[in-house]
């Protein structure tokens, strides 16, 4: 049964042929999470440990880089297999209120299609909650249809489209 886990070293194998996928996919863009790996993380396991060390520290404000918000990130597993991944933003920027929202999600290529972003997204809303998100601003690309529905399944109510975005407002509570 797939679950939420703090990002961690052990996950090195899988989260490295996610990557893969997701580099090789040409159907939709690489997201911006995998850009944003160290680069040596891919190669040393070391480097590895120190980047999810850095996913972890970045729940807090004085582990957060220039130019981003205090975001809990959490790995979608199955056992050893990384499924994709989360990530809360605790807050929302002028950028992120048009362009990120507070929860972006992104289940790897060879894991879409069998309701992991639906899941992921109901399992994050109790987090974000907790974290005194009383309604999240969760956002897909216009032309996303998948994302549109798992975001449509979890109860988001359409707030506007934008040239490049749907946006809604998703209650942390049960609707």
């Amino acid at each position: 049964m797939p679950e939420f886990i703090e990002p961690i070293g052990k996950m090195l194998t899988s989260f490295l042929a996610a990557v893969a996928e997701f580099r090789a996919d040409p159907d939709y863009p690489v997201p911006w999470f995998v850009d944003d790996v160290d680069p040596q993380a891919l190669v040393d396991p070391a480097a590895f440990e120190a980047y999810t060390a850095r996913l972890v520290d970045e729940r807090n404000s004085s582990g957060v880089r220039p130019g981003f918000v205090p975001m809990t990130t959490l790995w979608w597993v199955n056992r050893e297999q990384f499924l994709g991944r989360l990530a809360i933003r605790h807050r929302l920027t002028p950028a992120l209120e048009m362009f990120g929202g507070h929860i972006g999600y992104d289940v790897r290529p060879g894991a879409r299609r069998q309701g992991h972003a639906t899941a992921m997204l109901a399992a994050a809303l109790p987090i974000a909650r907790s974290l005194g998100i009383s309604q999240a601003l969760v956002m897909c690309d216009k032309t996303n249809i998948a994302s549109q529905r798992v975001i449509e399944a979890n109860g988001g109510q359409l707030l506007d489209i934008t040239a490049q975005k749907r946006r809604y407002w998703v209650p942390t509570t049960k609707f």
